[in-house]
């Protein structure tokens, strides 16, 4: 959000209004999430964070990924292909 080349205080406000969407959820970083982002981010290829995103993702068993991360996109579009093979 930051990088989108907003005001702070723009993307601040923007931020919090999608935290109060009903639809979004916190989920905890546990031991297994974190092992599972780590096969993912090797398997695949892609940064830590998104892999730690992708990982809670799955193990949640969270039906439907919003997000413009193009990275996460088509990391869930070759999963998808391909089978899931992880959690």
């Amino acid at each position: 959000m930051f990088g989108q080349r907003l005001v702070r205080s723009e993307a601040r406000r923007r931020l919090l209004l999608t935290l109060e969407h009903p639809h979004v959820e916190f989920l905890n970083q546990t031991r297994r999430v974190s092992e599972e982002a780590l096969k993912i981010a090797v398997d695949y290829g892609i940064g830590g964070r998104d892999a730690l995103v992708f990982a809670r993702f799955l193990q949640n068993k969270i039906p439907a990924l919003l997000t413009r991360d193009r990275d996460l996109l088509s990391l869930a579009e070759e999963v998808a292909r391909v089978g899931d093979g992880h959690c």
